[in-house]
């Protein structure tokens, strides 16, 4: 190891060359062993809390609505097997939906085996019952189990909650009983009735519901919606996919043309904006001319003041002056930048065409993406079941239902067993012990929102570690290809496994360090978001003018931390050195070139977006084409849509991240090159000891050359 080991660079100094040097060292030592340790405790801890998380929790609190006695409605084996639906007393009582799904409704909650179909009133159903019973066989599967007393009064029953003051016609949904709302000319009805008795001598207006009827409208048309896009998508499915498929094909054909047209692309782009700017100068210069002499034209800005037709401007000549002055400097600093940059702009183009070349070789490294892909997918999967399982960790716990204004004990817990036997109902007449949610007063409960936070952190570790494995293991790939002598005959056979192997045999350590200092900085900002969302509603202007320059500068620092980190990883492929000396190495490294830098990332910025756009937007009018049935050759094959955008967006959108896909490992192949080719300048000097292992391409650029070695 001690004969392949690289001089450090101290104080931004080049490195000093090593003879020894021939690519992304072999034999290798681990790097930051320490961190690796805690890197594999954590992951053991994080099984750890799943398991605890599944022992603990039952997703079916999710699944199944809960009734005021803690029972899932319509679960097999248990007492409301064949009642599915949750039934409200008094929906009145609940403000919204979200308020019926997420928490518990101030009323009684009964699972029932089909919601209500009519009107009707507990008053109503007694004076009827003396005539036909079957008035009482209907209102009573509505009421609490067991109980039979339809000649009870009314006064009691309500103070009990025994049944119902009032039944309204309702339907299904989430598996809640909600109010079967329609519009009837504009007007809000249930059952084409605009009024319904309370059961309490009061006459409601359906429009009391209209909190609730609104959402509950809206959520009911987006099944509706829902159920449509479904079958948009089972019927185009197969079509979808040949879309995504000719989006890989053009990406990748993108790719190797690169080679070929990257500074065609560029210089088109380049002159096509000069031009522009040009003609704007122009047709400035032609509204100047043309508004001299026109009456008020000669005012200036300061005259007219501020104004909220911006028309008002555009008649002053001051103003077309104003956007010449602007256009003129804009085209002058451009052109400065491309006379001054273009040896630069040379080299961003060639080592763009070098990338291009470099996958050309290595075809492999196009599809390492997919177990990016996988890892993050296992990632957020484990993290939302073990979230499910910690938010449904808890026992039943029950309170006093009460008038809170009349009954102390409203709100306190209680035990439905030994709540009869309490002074509580005499106290406190028609209070209840009803189910209010999922808890617990032990040690473990109590710590659930910690538990959740660990979560979060872990997942956003793991994750970036992910990432990062996937940028080491490509800059490895890529840098073997670099410092390849004659290529391509001196790439090292299967370059893509070996690297992934050096990485997670010998930098494991070095990888969790990195992705560690972003996750710590992304929970951050999550935390920020959330005290974000809870200070929507505050009045204190300060806090919130805080809150937001902190989640300004966390942003700053995780886009900075992204861009040393990756740079760290190439390092790290290409000289197997712990984290920090290569943060420190890359940074000092790029800060020397630091105008090399600026310009190839804005060259290969503008081309991968420009494929980008070409991909996406190619592969989205062929599909606009073929799915509203205008390729004449495909009209017969072409589904029968609800809607036609429903694949058409899916199609673009997956056209744009196929492409995101393969882009990102060309411009991880750029950077890496990039790294290098910074190196070999610094480290080599072409003579025949230290030859420089840049193409002839760049060498030309750059006026240098190799020097033939001897011949003995």
């Amino acid at each position: 190891m001690a004969e392949e080991k690289l001089y450090s660079a101290k104080n931004g100094e080049p490195r000093k060359f090593d003879p020894k040097f021939r690519g992304p060292i072999h034999n290798r030592h681990c790097t930051d062993v320490f961190c690796c340790a805690i890197f594999v405790v954590v992951i053991l801890g994080y099984i750890a809390l799943g398991i605890v998380a599944w022992v603990h929790g039952d997703p079916r609190k999710v699944a199944y609505p809960t009734d005021s006695y803690g029972q899932f409605c319509g679960q097999k084996d248990m007492p409301n097997e064949n009642k599915t639906t949750l039934f409200y007393f008094n929906i009145l009582k609940c403000a919204s939906p979200i308020v019926l799904i997420n928490l518990q409704c101030p009323t009684t909650q009964l699972c029932v085996s089909k919601c209500p179909d009519r009107f009707a009133t507990y008053i109503d159903m007694q004076s009827s019952y003396r005539y036909n019973k079957s008035y009482w066989e209907y209102y009573r599967q509505f009421c609490k189990p067991g109980f039979n007393k339809p000649w009870k009064s009314v006064a009691q029953v309500m103070r009990d909650e025994d049944c119902p003051s009032m039944i309204i016609p309702s339907r299904p949904f989430l598996k809640r009983c909600f109010p079967d709302f329609s519009t009837k000319n504009g007007v809000l009805t249930v059952a084409n009735r605009t009024t319904f008795l309370d059961g309490r001598g009061k006459t409601r207006n359906v429009t009391d519901l209209r909190e609730a009827a609104n959402g509950i409208n809206n959520v009911l048309d987006a099944r509706s919606v829902g159920m449509k896009i479904f079958e948009d998508y089972a019927s185009s499915w197969y079509w979808i996919l040949i879309g995504l498929f000719i989006a890989m094909a053009v990406s990748l054909l993108f790719l190797v043309l690169l080679r070929f047209t990257a500074g065609v692309l560029f210089w088109i782009f380049i002159f096509g904006v000069i031009g522009i700017i040009g003609y704007g100068i122009w047709h400035c210069y032609w509204e100047y001319h043309r508004l001299h002499g026109i009456p008020g034209s000669d005012l200036t800005i300061y005259d007219i003041g501020f104004q909220t037709d911006f028309r008002v401007y555009l008649q002053l000549r001051q103003t077309w002056l104003a956007f010449m002055i602007l256009l003129c400097i804009v085209e002058v600093v451009i052109i400065l930048m491309l006379i001054f940059l273009r040896n630069r702009i040379r080299i961003a183009i060639a080592l763009l065409k070098e990338g291009s070349r470099a996958i050309g070789y290595i075809m492999s490294t196009l599809f390492y993406p997919i177990i990016t892909f996988i890892l993050i997918a296992i990632c957020i999967s484990y993290w939302a079941v073990t979230a499910v399982f910690l938010a449904t960790s808890g026992e039943p716990v029950y309170k006093v239902m009460a008038n809170q204004t009349l009954c102390k004990y409203a709100n306190l817990t209680c035990s439905p067993e030994t709540f009869n036997m309490t002074n509580v109902t005499k106290l406190c007449p028609g209070a209840q012990c009803t189910f209010a949610f999922y808890g617990g007063e032990s040690l473990y409960h109590r710590y659930i929102l910690v538990f959740q936070l660990c979560n979060v952190f872990v997942f956003l570790w793991l994750v970036n570690f992910a990432i990062a494995l996937g940028q080491c293991t490509l800059a490895g790939a890529f840098a073997s290809y670099y410092w390849a002598f004659r290529k391509p005959a001196d790439i090292p056979a299967c370059p893509l496994f070996a690297s992934f192997g050096r990485a997670i045999r010998y930098h494991t350590g070095s990888l969790a360090f990195g992705s560690l200092i972003l996750a710590v900085v992304q929970l951050i900002r999550v935390i920020l978001e959330y005290l974000d969302h809870k200070l929507k509603g505050s009045q204190n202007v300060f806090a919130k003018f805080l809150l937001c320059c902190c989640k300004c500068c966390f942003w700053c620092l995780e886009k900075f931390l992204k861009f040393i980190n990756r740079n760290a990883y190439i390092m790290i492929a290409i000289y197997g050195k712990n984290f920090c000396t290569s943060a420190k190495e890359a940074f000092f490294l790029l800060m020397r070139n630091v105008v090399r830098v600026a310009v190839l990332d804005k060259v290969t910025d503008f081309l991968l977006f420009l494929g980008k756009i070409l991909v996406a937007g190619g592969v989205g009018v062929l599909a606009f084409f073929f799915f509203t049935h205008r390729i004449p050759v495909f009209t017969q094959e072409a589904p029968a849509l609800n809607y036609y955008w429903v694949p058409l967006l899916t199609v673009i959108i997956g056209s744009y991240l196929v492409a995101h896909g393969f882009f990102s490992v060309y411009a991880m192949c750029v950077d890496t090159l990039f790294l290098c080719f910074l190196e070999d300048l610094e480290t080599h000097d072409g003579s025949a000891e230290r030859p420089y292992y840049m193409t002839k391409s760049l060498l030309k650029i750059l006026n240098k050359q190799n020097v033939p070695a001897k011949r003995q």
